[in-house]
């Protein structure tokens, strides 16, 4: 049991050095060095980067081995193709009980981009994650919840960088925000869908360039 708990924290390490990018995309996964650094033995490592292989964020490649797995073109159209669905149901689903507080929560993400002219990509990054993980933990749908873990959608999507500049995105997730504070499920849905399909029209339009 001890092991399989250990197996369990070396895996959502790895997991979230992958998620903020300590580890890139196409990076050799030096063992050694990730065991020193967790302080652990090679052997739950090893079985945690086999878990995290199945999820299709590691892969194994014979003589060379183990390696963060790059997401190609094809994939990144199917993550926000998938993601728009999911999280247009996450918004919808979030708007029925949504807190004042958790209104707040999700204004403050953006209250610092308010009206500015120059915005940092990577503090804006930042709180793009975070709005959407708060709207999908929020929807209360274990479901939707393991889909996620599975699929790993948000981390994928958010590999690829922001597609958009913030001055175009900013406006969405107001009125994103907005939707949910007025607990109107179905403009919820709409606009979460919409701003995510967006991004994928620029993001092919960029393809094509």
């Amino acid at each position: 049991m001890e092991h399989l708990e250990l197996v369990d924290r070396i895996y959502a390490a790895v997991k979230q050095k992958i998620f903020d990018q300590e580890l890139q995309p196409g990076q050799k996964i030096t063992q050694e060095k990730i065991a020193a650094e967790l302080g652990v033995s090679r052997s739950p490592l090893l079985k945690a980067l086999q878990r995290l292989e199945t999820e299709m964020l590691v892969e194994s490649i014979p003589r060379r081995g183990m390696y963060v797995k790059s997401t190609n073109i094809n994939d990144l159209i199917d993550v926000f193709e998938c993601r728009a669905v999911l999280e247009g149901l996450s918004a919808r689903l979030t708007a029925r009980n949504i807190t004042q507080q958790q209104i707040q929560t999700l204004k403050d993400c953006f209250s610092e981009f308010i009206g500015q002219k120059k915005i940092s990509m990577e503090d804006y990054a930042s709180a793009d994650r975070a709005f959407h993980a708060y709207i999908l933990e929020w929807s209360g749908n274990q479901t939707l919840s393991h889909l996620e873990m599975l699929s790993n959608i948000h981390l994928k999507a958010f590999q690829a960088g922001l597609i958009r500049e913030p001055k175009e995105t900013l406006t969405e997730h107001l009125s994103i925000i907005e939707a949910l504070e007025n607990r109107d499920q179905e403009r919820a849905e709409k606009e979460m869908r919409k701003h995510i399909e967006q991004s994928l029209i620029d993001f092919k339009g960029k393809l094509l360039n």
